[in-house]
């Protein structure tokens, strides 16, 4: 019996190490304007799939922006997204890929499992920005603070929203 418990707990955690490495823990942070940003998301990597417009990541539905959990996005000041007002918080960031143009997602309750409970009701704030190319294929999705912008780039997708 102890043989069989250790044998299945070594198979419960080299499970759990496995996929942990698939989609690895990542953070953005920084400031911009003023306002200290912290991201926290997972970063899938695509190995050989077409994600972004794929099955994985379809085009007009709404994704989790990474792996795992749900991307959060934490502010310690109020700021402005593309130009509509944020306030300080924590947020889960949604985001809904298209080929040109893609919906950003600020919403209230950011602990949830992927976007398996997303509950449009709860959203605070959505913005919509064009889509882009990036100069060159990113494999591992990649979440960056450029001057006084957040980007997202994965695979031939890259999208920036502004913050000020």
């Amino acid at each position: 019996m102890k043989k069989v418990s250790i044998l299945l707990f070594s198979v419960l955690v080299f499970a759990v190490q496995a996929h942990a490495q698939k989609s690895p823990p990542a953070k953005a942070e920084g400031e911009i304007s003023g306002a200290s940003i912290k991201i926290n998301y997972h970063q899938p990597s695509a190995r050989g799939r077409t994600m972004i417009g794929g099955e994985k990541v379809p085009y007009g539905k709404v994704w989790r922006t990474g792996a795992n959990n749900a991307t959060t996005f934490e502010i310690n000041k109020d700021i402005k997204v593309e130009g509509k007002k944020l306030a300080k918080g924590k947020y889960a960031l949604f985001t809904i890929p298209g080929e040109k143009e893609w919906t950003i997602i600020f919403n209230s309750v950011p602990d949830q499992w992927g976007a398996y409970d997303y509950d449009e009701s709860k959203d605070v704030l959505r913005v919509k920005v064009k889509g882009d190319k990036p100069a060159e294929y990113v494999e591992t999705f990649t979440i960056s603070m450029e001057n006084n912008a957040i980007a997202m780039a994965w695979e031939n997708s890259l999208v920036k929203f502004d913050i000020e």
